[in-house]
């Protein structure tokens, strides 16, 4: 009796998977082969070359004030002293802050990035689900900077299609 419902259940749990249509993509490369995706990418590496050059330059400010400082610290009093080290770490805090606006979750370039990959993105997308509905797939498993797929096979990969699908 019990080797009859082990059974049951291997037939059963074998013929749902078997029943699941699944398709695989690399969406890495789907995005790559877009030439907006591509110039978004060397306009936000632009930005952030422009920005970095910012950050470092305020930065540079700061150490050229602590330089500064650390040389003239023996002829200064103990309140001049004081003062400049307050100044030094407002400078720090005002060129961090900087930093965090340029290059922070809520930053401009993270604002540049959503405005410029986002679009894409919605149109990979809606084009990996159209294209799934329409080969009657039950899921859609991509295949890009997976570290736990350990394997799949070619005829499964999907991503040509999706890519002609978005041309």
């Amino acid at each position: 009796m019990k080797r009859l419902i082990l059974l049951a259940i291997l037939l059963l749990s074998s013929s749902a998977i078997m029943a699941q249509n699944y398709i695989v993509v690399n969406s890495e490369k789907i995005f790559k082969s877009i030439a907006a995706y591509n110039q978004a990418l060397t306009s936000l590496d632009e930005l952030a070359k422009q920005y970095q050059s910012q950050v470092d330059s305020r930065f540079a400010a700061v150490e050229q004030l602590y330089n500064n400082y650390v040389a003239q610290k023996a002829m200064l009093s103990a309140t001049a002293r004081q003062t400049r080290e307050e100044a030094i770490l407002a400078k720090e805090k005002e060129a961090q802050q900087f930093q965090e606006s340029l290059f922070g979750n809520e930053g401009a370039l993270m604002k540049k990035r959503l405005e410029l990959i986002q679009p894409i993105q919605q149109r990979v997308f809606a084009a990996i689900e159209a294209y799934a509905k329409q080969v009657g797939a039950d899921m859609v498993i991509d295949s890009s900077n997976n570290p736990t797929l350990l394997y799949n096979n070619a005829k499964i990969d999907r991503t040509q299609q999706v890519i002609e699908t978005l041309k």
